[in-house]
């Protein structure tokens, strides 16, 4: 099995969750978009992964740079749901 290095020494750093929306609807509303985002996310990287039959192992150099890009901001999309979800759940 070949062992794939990160071509970029530095990985990017994430940015703080901006801050959440006080207005429970606002904050439901960011939540819905919040979910959609994560959703366009993961689709891109299932489609990348698709294209190499499914391993990150067989995917070119270039593409897996952007498969750990995607990776990333779905990370980041994904803290944000959950922090917002956490906020309307306070609310009820």
């Amino acid at each position: 099995m070949k062992r794939r290095t990160r071509p970029d020494p530095e990985p990017p750093v994430p940015e703080p969750l901006p801050d959440l929306p006080s207005d429970p609807a606002e904050r439901a509303q960011a939540y819905q978009q919040t979910v959609l985002q994560y959703e366009a996310l993961d689709q891109q990287i299932d489609a990348l992964l698709q294209s190499s039959g499914g391993r990150t192992e067989d995917l070119s150099d270039e593409a897996f740079v952007r498969y750990r890009e995607l990776a990333d901001l779905r990370d980041l999309t994904y803290n944000r749901m959950k922090a917002l979800e956490r906020g309307l759940f306070d609310e009820v």
